[in-house]
């Protein structure tokens, strides 16, 4: 494994290598069921941030109310999106989601911000229900893009929760080291904890 850095700033970047995770937002999609063409058994439905399978509730980058993480900092802001994009929100599911402040470029771990175009404040959920850990490109640095578990069918070939994510942050990162995720879609990947939260 390398790490970009040297002397004390390289021993930092090392320290933040452990599981610690930073608030990211919120978004509301609807959830699909596996795809006929994901061939794993084990997977029920597809719990992935990206929106190429289960789709977020609307196209709502054009609205200008998502945070330096390209999420929304409250529900109530996803409910003022989809009012404006006469959207509706019946039978989408709530998430939250956190995420690992370093991105794997395929060979070194690098810190990373939110965009600062855009104000960051998320309120954190009174509940959540741990879902499992995601893997997303975000090989443009704006929007999440594409999750490899589902949208390269990844999850056929390392093992998954029923949701076509990953178990813990020590298995994403063991994985992202290993190459797993280095055939798939442009990087740098970043690893998220995805949360079920109650409107």
């Amino acid at each position: 494994m390398d790490v970009r850095g040297n002397g004390q700033e390289r021993v930092a970047l090392r320290d933040k290598l452990g599981s610690a995770m930073i608030p990211a937002g919120y978004m509301a999609k609807k959830v699909c069921r596996r795809p006929e063409w994901l061939k794993t058994a084990g997977v029920d439905d597809i719990l992935s941030l990206s929106g190429c399978i289960s789709e977020n509730f609307a196209d709502y980058i054009d609205q200008w109310k998502h945070n330096g993480f390209w999420l929304f900092d409250s529900p109530d802001i996803i409910r003022t999106v989809a009012r404006a994009k006469s959207a509706s929100l019946v039978g989408t599911s709530l998430f939250y989601y956190e995420v690992h402040e370093m991105e794997f470029d395929g060979k070194t771990w690098n810190a990373f911000l939110p965009d600062p175009s855009f104000a960051t404040n998320v309120a954190s959920p009174n509940n959540k229900h741990f879902e499992g850990i995601d893997v997303v490109t975000f090989f443009a640095k704006g929007a999440p893009e594409c999750s490899p578990l589902s949208c390269n069918s990844l999850a056929e070939k390392v093992p998954t929760n029923s949701h076509c994510l990953l178990n813990s942050f020590e298995q994403a990162k063991s994985l992202l080291e290993a190459g797993k995720f280095n055939n798939s879609e442009p990087g740098p990947c970043r690893i998220f904890a995805v949360y079920s939260v109650d409107w």
